[in-house]
């Protein structure tokens, strides 16, 4: 068993969270109602839980999810329309390639890699 944290992601609505972390390239593996376990099939696991009126304000929610990817620019494809910053993904000062985006939550998603990476 080797070592991993695993994001709970609160979610007014399962479905509309669900669909979004799709185009992420992930897939549900486990659906108990109103818990559901996400999986890319290559280290990406993530957990939705329902939570009625979470957030109350979606500016409000404060959390926050970085994905690593080798593919930035293939998984930008997938969300485009909901990047962000325009032009992203682009070079961050902190070293690395990425791009954000919101889910149905509020929860900022920020996908990218570290650029001295091999």
């Amino acid at each position: 068993m080797d070592h991993r944290a695993v994001a709970i992601i609160p979610s007014n609505n399962l479905d509309e969270s669900e669909a979004f972390y799709r185009r992420l390239k992930f897939d549900v593996v486990s659906d108990y109602g109103n818990y559901r376990i996400l999986e890319d099939g290559r280290g990406w696991h993530l957990h939705l839980t329902h939570v009625a009126g979470w957030p109350r304000n979606i500016e409000d929610n404060p959390f926050g999810l970085y994905l690593y990817v080798e593919d930035v620019d293939a998984a930008a494809d997938g969300v485009r329309e909901l990047i962000i910053e325009e032009g992203a993904p682009h070079e961050r000062p902190w070293g690395t390639y990425e791009f954000s985006v919101s889910d149905p939550s509020g929860l900022l998603v920020r996908v990218g890699r570290i650029i001295d990476d091999p």
